[in-house]
């Protein structure tokens, strides 16, 4: 049989218990753990990824009433209410027995144990705590999906719309091309969540804020020992993702090195940890984003041509606010009943509407948020004026068209703003630090 990957933990002061379980459950799962004192119990928890545990409820000599056991139940449900926990005993009271299970116990077992019983009990008791953490995500999800709303008024956003409903329902790589703050990430959410994996995970990966030399431990996770900081084997986040979708952000900025192992794990679908050779099969549907030309930086040298034509199986072009104007005022008005009810306020309104109709959004949506934020924050009145550097229509006339010159102006400006605050900046041009702080390097800022 092969193992289970699952963390279990026994804690039992009886070291020939402890020896015992450990020897018998080590046949079934990857990483079995003994302790034999319950203070530990927490700590361990925290430096493990622990899917189930198997609690001794007596530690005191001549204490049989079990107080013991259902007092750490309720630390351990206090910390992680996720992860089922079996109770022990070699006093087997009904009373007991029920008052454990009303505690949230997953299991009772008596001492001596049927092996057979014991590893069906675990075995339970992992499914159930990986069911538990899927829903959990889930929940979570949800919880964010009510953050904004996919309605459209503009031409250009309902075609995106009706691309989208068609791709969702099947596997196939997607790009989402746009400036910053057009919506990449609620339309990679929109894609899962009216996709046939909407019930598993949405792992979202940043790639413009891992670092190069943790872009393989971060995606597809470490050995124990692999090295110096590897304390305990770790999954990385594409394991995590297992049956759902990997929304990979920022996929412009990997580096040539970086993009052949991402092009290895989209080509072969499997994935080894660092330091092990075990090769995985992570079920996972990828979706990818990017402000950046692609087909320029392939023409340069900059990008795999091979990779390019895997992750475009349907190619999507998310459009700017400015093109899309017809969206602004239910945008807006979205954003206020939002913040209304995060700061506590009332019949918030817009005063001047014909301002934002008029101006360029460079930031797009992103910018129409935070805008809006900031002058609810900070206003007295219902009555909201949003304020903008510069309200001169698209077309105004500029004083460079070299992109280089522009982006070096703009972030000086942001900078300057914000009096060198980095998030903020980072915010107001549509930007991760991460991407920021390369941006400030290249032109030595």
């Amino acid at each position: 049989m092969r193992k289970k990957e699952a963390g279990i933990l026994i804690v039992d002061d009886d070291e020939d218990i402890l020896f015992s379980a450990r020897v018998w459950l080590k046949k079934f799962f990857t990483n079995v753990i003994g302790i034999s004192v319950p203070q530990k119990i927490l700590s361990t928890i925290n430096e493990h990824e622990i899917d189930a545990i198997l609690l001794d409820m007596n530690f005191r000599r001549g204490f049989e009433d079990g107080k013991e056991g259902l007092y750490w139940l309720s630390e351990i449900k206090e910390i992680n209410p996720n992860i089922p926990v079996i109770l022990m005993t070699a006093y087997g009271e009904v009373e007991l027995a029920v008052e454990a299970l009303k505690k949230g116990a997953a299991d009772f077992i008596l001492k001596p144990w049927n092996n057979e019983k014991l590893y069906a009990s675990v075995n339970l008791a992992v499914d159930i705590s990986r069911k538990n953490k899927k829903l959990s995500q889930w929940e979570n999800l949800q919880e964010s999906s009510q953050n904004y709303r996919l309605e459209s008024q503009s031409p250009k956003m309902i075609s995106v719309m009706n691309t989208l409903q068609k791709v969702a329902k099947t596997d196939a790589n997607i790009l989402l091309l746009g400036e910053n703050g057009t919506g990449k990430f609620v339309m990679a959410d929109y894609i899962h969540q009216h996709s046939e994996r909407k019930n598993e995970p949405f792992v979202h990966i940043d790639l413009g804020s891992i670092s190069e030399n943790l872009f393989e431990a971060e995606l597809f996770g470490y050995a124990k020992g692999a090295f110096t900081d590897a304390k305990n084997d770790k999954a990385g986040k594409i394991e995590n993702a297992d049956g759902g979708t990997v929304f990979l952000d920022e996929i412009g900025n990997l580096s040539l090195p970086l993009q052949q192992k991402l092009l290895t794990l989209i080509q072969t679908k499997k994935l080894s940890r660092i330091g092990e050779t075990k090769e995985r099969f992570p079920n996972v549907r990828f979706i990818f984003a990017t402000n950046a030309e692609l087909k320029k930086l392939v023409e340069e040298g900059n990008f795999r041509e091979d990779l390019y034509f895997r992750i475009n199986t349907v190619e999507v072009n998310l459009p700017p606010l400015r093109e899309r104007k017809e969206d602004i005022p239910s945008l807006a008005a979205f954003f206020l009943n939002k913040f209304e009810k995060k700061y506590n306020k009332e019949n918030l309104e817009i005063e001047n509407m014909e301002t934002l109709l008029n101006y360029a959004f460079r930031g797009n949506i992103r910018e129409l948020e935070h805008s809006i934020e900031r002058e609810i924050i900070l206003s007295d009145s219902n009555k909201i004026q949003l304020k903008f550097d510069s309200t001169k229509p698209e077309n105004e006339t500029l004083l460079s068209l070299n992109l280089e010159e522009m982006e070096e102006k703009l972030i000086k400006n942001a900078l300057k703003k914000y009096q060198g605050n980095i998030s903020a900046a980072a915010d107001a041009l549509g930007l991760s630090r991460a991407a920021l702080y390369r941006r400030m390097e290249k032109f030595g800022l």
